[in-house]
């Protein structure tokens, strides 16, 4: 061999390199495995979208969790059917480019005591694919799992709900789901979800549903997501075309959302005790934007705007026990008739029945009634004051059975009404003179300092 500098050079890098192996071996006679990294499970899987990779990424899957390491995937399809996640796992897309793509079966993506699961960066798309709903009645279907984050995904494209916890807990963010044929979003018996900043789009049915199997506490926060065009496809008289729709779920504070384009309703809260509904946009609703119905005992809905609508707000049904409310401080405004609908044609801004306080709400442009008090004998112990009622068929009404309980009517001022300030009405049909200027005979209602202008 000749020898010249280039060969003496490596030479003697080559023989440093072998002394400081020698000396690192004496320091350290045995060698602890390497950690593993989330590459070590990832490197394997390529997009493809040709085949199904189910296989490859299940086992990737299962050895991330196991070892308690993120598995991280790369841009591309994946196309996938009945993938399992498991406790401790976190799967990680790169900026929602990263695509799961539903190729059929009886599910799609389904956890079960999955506590600590995380899912960042992806999209599911379900392709219209239908999936077995005793797996799991959304495309994306997690069940009895604590600490759950997902964050950062997109939800398309489920023949049934996008997506699906039941007893869960944990935390919903910056995730959009659309182009659903039922629900958007559903929670069923799960506890204190913060399901916040998310957008829930093109629905069949509704947008964010928290229910419950029976009336008990549940705690969640629904707050600043944007819900709209959210459809009707199932029928009904309600149970359908609801952007959130609380059901038998206690201590829900339900804040700060935006809601549009609905078939029917904003926010409805049905045997939901202590219901907070809080400062929400309503927009282009079908029916009655903010609803507190049936065997509910408390509830507040206040500083809420709502622009058109059939009926503003509508705290009912004590004749199941719904009591207890304060509505405070909403604007309400361009509310219309069904004149197509046989009976429930509202056109009523603020619709209350019992144990109620209606307090410095402003209602525009109502077509019917700005504020109606009672339904029939279901009225007790509502309280009316300090409200603007302007440009409506009638002010105020109050009903006329004298079965009912008492009512205060004090301090609203009343403005451009066609068919009197305050009214009594015998089940939607007006009676009597205006009792802003001719009092009523009965102790049941109390007028006093009201202004009809």
């Amino acid at each position: 061999m000749t020898i010249n500098r280039r060969s003496l050079i490596g030479a003697s890098l080559g023989l440093g390199a072998a002394v400081s192996a020698a000396h690192a071996s004496e320091r350290r006679p045995t060698r602890e495995p390497a950690t593993p990294n989330a590459s070590e499970f990832s490197a394997t899987l390529i997009p493809d979208e040709r085949q199904d990779q189910t296989a490859a990424l299940q086992a990737a899957v299962d050895a991330a969790a196991e070892r308690d390491i993120p598995l991280v995937l790369p841009p591309g399809k994946f196309i996938i059917s009945d993938l399992r996640l498991r406790r401790g796992t976190r799967l990680l897309g790169s900026a929602r480019s990263t695509i799961l793509v539903f190729s059929g079966g009886t599910a799609f993506v389904t956890a079960e005591k999955a506590d600590g699961l995380m899912l960042a960066g992806l999209t599911f798309d379900g392709a219209y694919k239908t999936f077995d709903p005793a797996r799991g009645d959304g495309l994306l279907a997690l069940l009895n799992s604590k600490n759950v984050h997902l964050a950062d995904l997109e939800i398309q494209n489920s023949a049934g709900t996008g997506l699906s916890l039941t007893e869960c807990g944990g935390r919903i963010e910056g995730v959009l789901i659309s182009h659903v044929l039922d629900a958007g979003f559903k929670s069923l018996d799960s506890f204190g979800l913060d399901i916040t900043g998310n957008t829930v789009t093109e629905c069949g049915n509704n947008g964010i549903l928290i229910w419950r199997s029976k009336q008990e506490e549940d705690g969640s926060v629904v707050s600043g997501n944007r819900i709209s065009k959210i459809r009707n496809a199932a029928g009904g008289t309600g149970e359908y075309g609801n952007g959130i729709n609380v059901f038998r779920a206690g201590s829900v504070l339900v804040s700060g959302n935006r809601i549009s384009d609905c078939a029917y309703t904003a926010v409805r809260g049905n045997a939901s005790s202590n219901i907070q509904i809080i400062g929400n946009s309503c927009e282009r609703l079908g029916e009655v934007a903010l609803y507190a119905e049936f065997g509910f005992q408390g509830a507040i809905i206040a500083n809420n705007l709502v622009d058109t609508a059939a009926c503003g707000i509508s705290v009912t049904n004590f004749n199941d026990g719904g009591r207890l409310a304060v509505v405070q401080g909403n604007l309400i405004r361009n509310l219309f008739r069904r004149e197509q609908e046989p009976e429930d044609k509202r056109g009523e801004g603020i619709g209350v029945e019992a144990d109620a306080v209606v307090t410095g709400n402003t209602i525009e442009n109502a077509p019917t009634v700005g504020i109606q008090i009672g339904w029939g004998a279901y009225m007790r112990d509502v309280a009316v004051t300090g409200n603007i009622v302007r440009d409506a068929r009638v002010g105020i009404s109050v009903t006329n059975a004298l079965d009912a309980g008492k009512c205060l009517i004090a301090n609203n001022l009343i403005s451009n009404v066609k068919d009197g300030a305050i009214r009594e009405m015998d089940l939607g049909a007006f009676k009597g003179p205006d009792l802003v200027r001719e009092p009523s005979a009965t102790d049941r209602i109390h007028i006093t300092a009201n202004v009809a202008v």
